[in-house]
């Protein structure tokens, strides 16, 4: 049984889910009263970032504490999580190989680790990291009836709800476990809200609903981005603007459904108060915002939009962690590895090299540490971000286009004053830099790859022994509407 110092962890990562798809932040359409109570009773974040607008970077961060340019995952990963993949022949590799995880941490300090749903980060036959109990989903994404599934090392197709699924293998662990002495830490990791959204792919009384009676005022309705991918999704026109609405919708509300499952649980096993329930989202997401439809590989060059690295992050535990609780402040993802591990009063011998840390103290009713500047910093391989409170500085390396955005005057990011603010971009790049030169192995410097959000392959820097390591399907990054590949003289915004 846990005790106040050694808490039993829930923790849950939805896939896609933007910071502003919730009833609790302020979103009217979309109905999630599980969450919300979630939030009610603990604390909500409202500026809280992830490291890398796409998944399995972002993942890999949370996991171990690391920036891109040190854990070397770069983007989504295409190969090595499954036999089935057909890139590289169903190779498998582990990516995070010798990098020490949160959950290892826990391991080693005496909590039982377990994890359903999504791993993307490599080798889904195998446990990893020291989770014991291992139900994961074999690639990453997919159909929501008829994921493929890691049982027993081999991969199986389950035909229910994939979202329903991996909250019957999350509840089997508490299930399980009872009567363990040892604390608990469980990592709940859905594919909702992630795209396929059609119809078929959800409860159809759900998705029916939110097309018919939702008139989506909450999501804007814009023009095409000029850097859209013609993989992401569409929505430019009512007809497929209201469908993938309708699914996305859809896909959160059913997860929703689930945290409920999960939590209602807790409470029945006398678990709730001695359990810190996190929910978070791996990456933001644009649905029409900006006129993109996905998150920071729905542009090419990538965009670090706040609706790309703005993420969910509500954590709850009645009677600790103080009931409506609201916090403001500019925290991100590097910051959940020294926060859960100081809050379960775990050690962790590398702290000083990385980036993140602690807000624990403010899950116990005190004050988080005072940092000498409030500043978030992002990347998705050439593209580094710098964000303070009144500015945000995007560079791409090593051509450009570069952004700066005043975000006091401008918090939606539609002027880019780059070119008239070069005083503030040079400061603002300056500091970019010392952070990255700081946290980056060489060997593995984003900026140096050339990462088109198509995909990774394999290892990066030496690992990779010469091979070919970004995904170059090239095609996909043309608009769709000229036969064009991509590679005919334009620049990132689709023109000449």
């Amino acid at each position: 049984m846990a005790d106040s110092d050694r808490p039993n962890i829930l923790f849950i990562l939805a896939d896609d889910h933007g910071a502003w798809a919730l009833g609790c932040a302020g979103n009217a359409e979309i109905k999630t009263p599980n969450l919300d109570r979630i939030a009610a009773s603990g604390a909500m974040f409202s500026s809280f970032f992830c490291v890398s607008p796409v998944c399995s970077p972002a993942r890999a961060s949370i996991l171990t504490g690391r920036i891109p340019s040190r854990h070397g995952v770069h983007d989504w990963l295409r190969a090595g999580s499954s036999t089935i993949e057909p890139d590289r022949d169903g190779r498998l590799t582990d990516y995070l190989e010798g990098q020490t995880a949160y959950s290892e941490l826990l391991a080693a300090d005496g909590y039982l680790c377990g994890i359903s749903g999504k791993w993307h980060l490599g080798d889904s036959h195998h446990p990893h990291k020291g989770f014991e109990f291992w139900e994961v989903h074999a690639t990453g994404g997919g159909p929501y009836y008829g994921a493929p599934l890691i049982r027993g090392g081999e991969v199986c197709r389950e035909e229910r709800y994939v979202t329903d699924v991996i909250t019957d293998n999350a509840l089997e662990f508490l299930d399980r476990r009872a009567g363990d002495e040892r604390p608990f830490y469980l990592s709940v990791h859905y594919t909702a809200p992630h795209s396929p959204w059609e119809r078929e792919q959800h409860p159809r009384e759900v998705f029916d609903k939110y097309h018919a009676d939702c008139r989506f005022h909450s999501a804007p309705q814009e023009p095409m981005h000029p850097w859209q991918i013609n993989s992401a999704p569409y929505g430019h026109d009512e007809s497929s603007r209201r469908n993938h609405l309708s699914g996305y919708y859809a896909a959160i509300t059913e997860m929703d459904r689930n945290v409920g499952r999960l939590v209602d649980r807790l409470e029945a096993q006398g678990l709730r108060e001695s359990t810190l329930v996190v929910f978070t989202g791996d990456n933001g997401m644009n649905m029409g915002h900006h006129g993109i439809y996905g998150k920071g590989n729905g542009t090419f060059p990538q965009n670090m939009y706040d609706t790309s690295v703005k993420v969910p992050m509500l954590i709850s535990r009645p009677g600790h962690v103080p009931a409506g609780l609201r916090c403001d402040d500019l925290l991100s993802h590097y910051d959940v590895m020294p926060t859960l591990l100081e809050y379960c009063s775990v050690g962790n011998p590398e702290a000083a090299s990385l980036p993140g840390r602690s807000f624990s103290p403010l899950l116990r009713g005190g004050s988080p540490e005072q940092r000498e500047d409030i500043v978030v910093f992002d990347e998705y391989g050439p593209t580094r971000m710098i964000r303070t409170r009144t500015h945000k500085y995007v560079h791409r390396y090593p051509y450009g286009p570069h952004e700066l955005y005043d975000l006091q005057a401008d918090p939606d990011e539609r002027e880019n004053l780059y070119d008239r603010e070069s005083a503030v971009a040079r400061e603002l790049k300056g500091r970019l830099e010392e952070w990255f030169v700081r946290y980056c192995d060489p060997a593995r410097d984003g900026s140096r790859e050339p990462v088109t959000g198509k995909g990774q392959l394999g290892l990066v820097g030496p690992a990779g022994r010469g091979e070919s390591v970004f995904a170059d399907d090239w095609h996909y990054l043309g608009d769709g509407r000229d036969g064009r590949d991509g590679r005919d003289g334009r620049d990132g915004r689709g023109r000449r």
